[in-house]
């Protein structure tokens, strides 16, 4: 019996040796590993050999063929990754229709029918005709025959052995048809795993692995996707991955670098590997594509790579990247895993995966690292923008900001990352902090209305805060005096008028963003302390720890408007004060902490 073009008989279904293909699998699994090897050597050992121990153009220059060799060697890896799993996955597949052809010729067996090489199956006469103590006579249930269950008439009862002789021919045509299916679906994507000739890997090479991955990945779901523990607990997550074997963790990795990179649990040295190599498909993936987000976003990631690319302390550590809404991006500075300070700070207001986020948000992370590392070396800081943070109103045409539905969904994000970093972190009581700008700092008050608050977070820091949807220090799952504020005087955001002053604000904020709230608010202030989203984090009913900050720029000067009073909270050039009081609550001293009086 054959199905379709592909020649493909039950017996040569029966007889394949799936054993084959994973053996071939296991070989370019090796060269991946390779190949992986050796750019690992490039960055690790020879760049870093020659950054500390050479210079001019020389060096320059062998750092550049040092970067395209570790480029070339990261593409050998992805795709030689991806034939090993394609080759298991199809292995994968081919054993399923193995077992259901064998299930069927194991019940034909039993029953004493004969399977014939069409995928006919003859049975044996059974039952009782019209002459008593006669059996009816056997016959042949042919391929995609009817069951043929109802006799010629009613006096005569169906031979029982027709039903089941169809049922197993049924089942042996269909695990043949299936695998036929099975073997031209992977003979595509196998046909499509080939490297342009010569030594370079062009950027347009990026943009056909990224269509490569996208087959692969889709092709191994049932193999791999579908034993992602996307729905359990960071906990459990973690606990999955130390239950695989290397070659598992290899395979995903090789696979699925964007699901592995971006799980809360998995450890974020396995995140950081899995995501700079997801970096270079988005890369790639967006550079085949127009369209203005295309083009913003393939700015922000060119941006994150070349810092990577760059090395620099502390230590980069990718800990998340996509490109779904307007961008995901968790890069942290410092092992979050190893470091006794944790810190993750989340941004607000006008923040998405561009070129300013990459230089100037990891920038604030960087420089809360360095500060907490001054305080005690074990320390991390990381910038978390895991949600989509609302954008600057366009009239009428965008007013999320005014709104809680991306704050509660980014708050859940942002509750289980904290979850993940506190189920991996290897010390016995890390300290870790929670730290919102804008409208971040809603989002963060979000995360702690979760139940139990935000894992593992000893502290929570609140800058540039317009509200953040509780009214009391003490409800955001830690006690007052482990909250903490900074609000400069300066800082329109601060002081937006609240929903019950007046719609004043409302038209402020659609007319002309957080400076005509402010400036249409001011008319309306009634001099209370409630803001936008619940009371002032700087005022005395809060009951927070409110740290000196410097006033900023005024919102009109000589320059015209401006708001960047609401910038420089993590600045240690343009605001020492704030950013010193950041880094000493993320490192765990915030008993060194200088008070501020309330509004």
């Amino acid at each position: 019996m054959t199905t379709g073009t592909s020649g493909l008989t039950w017996a040569q279904l029966r007889d394949l040796k799936c054993a084959e293909l994973e053996g071939a699998a296991d070989g370019w699994g090796k060269a991946s590993n390779r190949a992986d090897a050796g750019r690992d050597r490039i960055e690790k050992q020879l760049l870093n050999g020659l950054r500390e121990t050479q210079q001019g153009a020389a060096a320059d220059a062998a750092v550049g063929r040092l970067r395209q060799l570790s480029r070339n060697l990261q593409y050998v890896y992805t795709e030689c990754g991806l034939v090993r799993t394609t080759l298991n996955s199809l292995a994968h597949e081919m054993k399923a229709q193995q077992r259901a052809l064998r299930d069927a010729l194991e019940d034909a067996e039993a029953l004493r029918f004969t399977v014939h090489p069409d995928g006919s199956v003859t049975y044996p006469q059974a039952g009782e005709g019209l002459i008593p103590g006669k059996p009816l006579a056997g016959g042949t249930a042919s391929v995609g025959a009817a069951p043929g269950i109802l006799p010629p008439s009613g006096l005569v009862a169906p031979n029982p052995n027709t039903a089941k002789a169809q049922d197993i021919a049924d089942r042996v045509a269909k695990a043949v048809r299936t695998a036929a299916e099975v073997d031209w679906r992977f003979a595509r994507i196998l046909r499509k795993l080939r490297a342009e000739e010569g030594l370079k890997v062009p950027d347009r090479t990026w943009t056909d692995a990224a269509g490569d991955a996208a087959a692969v990945r889709d092709a191994a779901r049932g193999y791999l996707k579908s034993a992602i523990p996307l729905d359990a607990s960071p906990a459990a997550r973690r606990d999955w991955w130390a239950g695989l074997t290397d070659e598992q963790r290899e395979e995903y990795l090789a696979v699925y670098p964007d699901q592995i990179g971006n799980l809360d649990g998995i450890p974020a040295l396995v995140r950081d590997t899995a995501n700079r190599d997801n970096l270079q498909l988005l890369i790639g993936k967006l550079e085949g594509r127009d369209g203005e987000r295309a083009e913003t976003q393939l700015a922000g990631l060119r941006e994150i790579d070349r810092q990577l690319q760059a090395g620099g302390q502390p230590p980069m550590y990718l800990l998340g990247i996509g490109d779904e809404g307007n961008g995901r991006a968790i890069v942290s500075y410092g092992n979050p895993d190893t470091a006794r300070n944790v810190a993750a700070y989340v941004p607000g207001l006008n923040t998405s995966l561009d070129a300013d986020f990459a230089k100037n948000d990891l920038k604030r992370a960087r420089d809360t690292a360095i500060g907490m590392q001054q305080h005690d070396p074990s320390s991390a800081g990381v910038v978390w923008l895991g949600y989509d943070a609302p954008q600057t109103p366009d009239g009428l045409h965008s007013l999320d900001v005014m709104r809680n539905e991306r704050a509660e969904r980014g708050g859940f994000a942002f509750h289980q990352f904290m979850g993940g970093i506190s189920a991996t972190n290897e010390n016995e009581d890390p300290h870790m902090t929670a730290i919102g700008h804008s409208y971040g700092s809603r989002t963060v008050g979000a995360a702690t209305q979760h139940e139990g608050g935000i894992p593992g977070v000893d502290d929570i820091v609140l800058v540039g805060s317009p509200g953040v949807g509780v009214d009391r220090a003490d409800e955001l799952g830690v006690s007052k005096e482990h909250v903490f504020v900074g609000a400069a005087e300066n800082d329109v955001v601060t002081k937006l008028p609240s929903k019950q002053q007046s719609a004043v604000g409302a038209a402020g904020w659609a007319a002309a963003g957080p400076v005509g709230a402010y400036l249409l608010g001011e008319v309306s202030d009634q001099g209370d302390d409630d803001l936008w989203f619940g009371k002032d984090p700087a005022s005395e009913a809060f009951g927070a720890r409110r740290f000196p900050v410097d006033d900023g720029p005024r919102l009109v000067g000589g320059q015209g408007l401006s708001i960047d009073a609401h910038s420089q909270y993590f600045d240690p050039d343009r605001d020492a004060s704030s950013a010193n009081s950041i880094a000493l609550v993320a490192a765990g001293q915030s008993r060194r902490l200088k008070a501020e009086d309330y509004r």
